[in-house]
């Protein structure tokens, strides 16, 4: 247990096994769903995602945390551990603030050695592509339910891109699946994405 800004009582442990089986629905539901990362199921139907939750209200708790998830990422075998989502609802609501988090997490890779050995993904409940319209459906290609951050191995999108016909067409092909199911499709996803979660599967 702990407190919130407010010093209301907040079941910590609760509120991680929620964003993590909401996580786990919007990855099912989706990103595998509307294939819009095709190595994606592969680690998830052989359980080598890590999912982790930081309760961090604040950037250098948040730090910390990231910091802890990169070092186990490049100690785990990848058999066992091949990516990590770090979920952090608590830290970073607001998109601008994540994306110039963002650009910090690229000197904290640099610094720890780890540039071009580890790479991390944005994913945002509001994320903004610099070229489009904060409404643009396209932008829903990167928004997930919580903000978080997704730890890669190089070595391992190396792998999948070799092995895949075409990689190269997968961002055109992720913004004309968005496009093709428009906001009413979209919206009728997170719905069973929610439905997933109040019935206990995905």
């Amino acid at each position: 247990m702990t407190t919130d800004d407010q010093g209301a009582v907040v079941d910590t442990a609760k509120m991680g096994a929620h964003a993590i089986a909401l996580t786990r629905a919007w990855l099912e539901h989706v990103v595998i769903g509307l294939n819009l990362c095709p190595f994606a199921k592969a680690v998830q139907v052989k359980n080598q995602i890590d999912y982790r939750v930081s309760h961090a209200h604040d950037t250098d708790a948040l730090l910390t945390d990231l910091l802890d998830a990169l070092q186990s990422l490049q100690h785990a075998d990848p058999m066992q551990t091949d990516t990590i989502l770090l979920i952090h609802p608590g830290v970073l609501q607001d998109f601008f603030d994540y994306n110039d988090f963002i650009t910090l997490t690229d000197i904290v890779l640099a610094r720890l050695g780890l540039a071009g050995i580890i790479q991390i993904a944005s994913f945002h409940p509001h994320y903004h592509f610099a070229d489009t319209e904060e409404s643009d459906i396209t932008n829903c290609t990167n928004r997930s339910p919580f903000p978080m951050l997704h730890l890669l191995r190089e070595s391992s999108i190396e792998s999948a891109i070799a092995a895949m016909p075409e990689s190269e067409k997968i961002v055109e092909r992720n913004l004309a699946s968005l496009r093709a199911i428009g906001l009413d499709g979209w919206l009728a996803l997170q719905a069973r994405v929610q439905a997933s979660i109040a019935t206990g599967s995905d």
